[in-house]
């Protein structure tokens, strides 16, 4: 059956029970928020958290409560790191974790909580392959949101990287689910440049998994992944030129939070082809998440013109109000715009200009062929077409 033909919203069930705390001055509210009586572990990431005050604001919300730390959770987290923060959770007997840091925290903190009630040996299981084990236990976790990005402090997903064997795989689960992440804007003022484009462009291309697929009559999803796009687009170069507006701030945190927490992504086809193609550029190379997006998503929305046509038109049309020439023009027209906005947000978009070369893509199509690897809206984007999806990008 072709799916393009199904013209009707999906059946779906949608349960988020995360409880955002949004706002300036909000790590203060933490006290009433962590339970009292059970030992926490607080998980960061380099200690940019020490530089901008917000550990101490946590400290402070913390007094009183029995709290041991981890630190040194990487950009891309790794297993290795998650498995010696498993030996603090379990030697120190704690019942709760609060991650404070961005979504790479986030996502380290979830596999620590998931792995903390894993039964059936290594915990790599929780991430890998063919044998790879449904989570449905896991500590409770809150967190305190330092980076917006990764909509991580709203939806159970997590992506762990192994060093040993340069892969980074992901898991998902309503187990993980935060109990309450605290939002303040005003954590984004002490952030680099770089971590602002990187937030803005992950953000953007969580929403275009969801949305750049095929029409099913869903109005309302299409016009709030729109809604989305368009606040990226006009705040996220405000927070780049002036790091302490509030209100751009504000708006860039909670659109990154909107982009993924599962409400634009009900009833409709999603692809996640550009995520999964670009964890692998991050598997070998150590590129940034979001600078594989932007990397992968122009040559994805070249290839795959065609299946994604009547998306890719109405995108263009819609965001950046594109509507003369043929199709095959206002696509160009509409890739190229996609990638101007990238380059304008500082992010470099072809694998030449992060060293990536020929022998890379060979590797990847390599193990995508292994694994057997179908991505995309259609389940159609094998390695072969993988290949062609990279070329593009040289």
């Amino acid at each position: 059956m072709n799916k393009s033909k199904i013209l009707h919203m999906y059946n779906f069930e949608y349960k988020n029970p995360v409880k955002i705390i949004f706002g300036k001055g909000t790590i203060a509210k933490l006290t009433g928020e962590v339970p009292s009586g059970t030992k926490i572990m607080m998980t960061y990431g380099g200690g940019s958290i020490f530089k901008n005050g917000v550990y101490d604001q946590v400290k402070k919300a913390l007094e009183g409560f029995d709290v041991v730390e981890f630190g040194g959770i990487e950009a891309n987290p790794t297993y290795e790191t998650c498995m010696k923060a498993l030996e603090v959770v379990k030697k120190e007997q704690t019942g709760f974790l609060l991650a404070v840091g961005g979504g790479s925290v986030l996502d380290g903190t979830k596999f620590i909580a998931a792995a903390a009630l894993y039964e059936n040996g290594d915990p790599w299981k929780i991430l890998s392959g063919e044998e790879k084990a449904p989570v449905t236990r896991a500590l409770p976790i809150g967190t305190i949101l330092t980076l917006p990005a990764t909509g991580s402090e709203m939806n159970g997903n997590s992506v762990i990287s192994r060093t040993s064997t340069q892969e980074k795989m992901s898991f998902g689960s309503a187990a993980v689910m935060p109990r309450f992440s605290i939002l303040d804007p005003e954590t984004v003022f002490s952030l680099p440049d770089r971590q602002v484009a990187n937030g803005v462009v992950d953000a953007f291309v969580h929403v275009m998994e969801q949305y750049l697929t095929f029409p099913v009559n869903a109005p309302l999803q299409d016009r709030m992944a729109e809604a989305i796009l368009q606040t990226l687009i006009e705040e996220g170069p405000k927070v780049l030129a002036n790091r302490t507006d509030y209100e751009a701030a504000a708006n860039f945190m909670w659109s990154a939070t909107m982009a993924l927490n599962g409400l634009i992504g009900v009833g409709v086809p999603q692809d996640w082809a550009t995520h999964g193609i670009g964890h692998e550029l991050t598997a070998y190379h150590g590129i940034d998440h979001a600078r594989t997006l932007a990397i992968v998503l122009p040559g994805l929305m070249n290839i795959r013109r065609r299946e994604k046509e009547a998306k890719i038109l109405q995108y263009g049309e819609r965001i950046w109000g594109i509507t003369d020439g043929t199709p095959d023009a206002r696509i160009d027209q509409t890739i190229a715009r996609t990638t101007g906005f990238f380059e304008q947000m500082g992010i470099p978009t072809t694998l030449s200009e992060y060293g990536v070369t020929d022998s890379t893509i060979g590797k990847i199509e390599n193990r995508f062929a292994r694994r057997n690897t179908l991505m995309g809206e259609n389940k159609d984007i094998d390695s072969r077409l993988t290949r062609t999806i990279l070329t593009d990008r040289l």
